[in-house]
């Protein structure tokens, strides 16, 4: 039996669901008036406190909405602490799990609040009876999940298509904005340090400091290489010769198959077993908008100073 974790438990009753439910409309389920102005579908009961006016959710809408989680005194999940504070977005989409807090969207529209009540008697319930995991102090019987549910926004497919492509428009744009200046600012490293490496039609530059032997690396060669990388300025953040990163074993992998960042990928198949090499490679090559934590920030051009120790041509 696996640890039954709270993840399970939300998982279970639909609260870490990746759709938004349809099923109120598809099946034609009609809520049920409670007595404490609440209504029920299911094992879901709710009330809309704000009921705005508008379409409701229709299947293949994606929905934006705030969303707080509490049980007892715990706090179980609050989109608004989420990084970047946005709200959180689902397609609208068929869910046949009776306790599944998504049922009462397809009653909602942009603008609308609610506060949902689950049971925990339900989800103790789907609980297997051989379980021996302690449950979260707050799952017992009588207690209900609450949900407090804000609709931020509901676009239909054509408004998601039309959202999707302007943004992949904007992004290709910045990301040839970006291109051309990395590529100023490495000219000009080069500049000032007396360099002169070559250019690759991807933007990667590199030097052949040493000529190894054989053929050049071929795609999905398993190789063996030492490294130390470091951002331009020279700070160093990655060695495996370096003892102060703890990592002393050459980096095996296949070259060309995505197992590395695109300038390691297209670089090293320039070089050959043996060669010794500097790669200057452009943030859209490196770890791009992104970055990779710690001091590789987003946009960082990095440098490499690598050894090809051995390589292994694919079977």
């Amino acid at each position: 039996m696996n640890k039954l974790t709270l993840a399970t438990l939300l998982l279970a009753t639909g609260l870490s669901g990746a759709c938004i439910s349809s099923y109120g409309q598809q099946d034609g389920n009609t809520p049920i008036d409670l007595k404490d102005g609440f209504k029920r579908i299911h094992a879901v009961e709710y009330k809309i406190y704000k009921d705005a006016p508008g379409k409701n959710c229709q299947p293949g809408d994606v929905v934006e909405f705030n969303i707080l989680l509490k049980c007892d005194t715990a706090t179980l999940g609050d989109s608004r602490q989420q990084p970047g504070g946005k709200p959180a977005s689902m397609p609208v989409m068929e869910t046949k799990n009776p306790t599944d807090w998504q049922l009462i969207i397809p009653y909602l529209s942009a603008g609308d609040s609610a506060v949902l009540r689950v049971p925990c008697d339900s989800i103790i319930a789907t609980i297997p009876k051989d379980n021996k995991q302690p449950l979260p102090p707050w799952l017992k019987s009588g207690n209900f999940i609450m949900i407090y549910l804000d609709i931020v926004a509901v676009k239909d497919k054509n408004q998601v298509a039309a959202e999707r492509s302007k943004m992949e428009e904007q992004e290709k744009v910045a990301a040839g904005r970006l291109v051309i200046e990395d590529d100023k600012t490495l000219k000009a490293y080069f500049t000032k340090n007396k360099l002169k490496p070559t250019k690759t039609a991807s933007g990667l530059y590199y030097t052949i400091k040493k000529q190894g032997t054989g053929a050049a690396i071929k795609k999905n060669s398993k190789v063996s290489m030492n490294y130390t990388g470091k951002l331009l300025d020279g700070t160093p953040f990655d060695s495996n010769i370096d003892s102060n990163f703890h990592h002393v074993t050459p980096l095996e992998f296949n070259a060309g198959m995505g197992n590395v960042i695109k300038g390691w990928d297209e670089g090293v198949m320039l070089l050959k077993k043996g060669s010794k090499a500097t790669f200057y490679i452009p943030s859209g090559l490196a770890y791009g908008s992104h970055g990779a934590g710690g001091i590789i920030g987003p946009n960082a051009i990095l440098t490499f100073d690598v050894e090809v120790v051995k390589v292994e041509e694919p079977k």
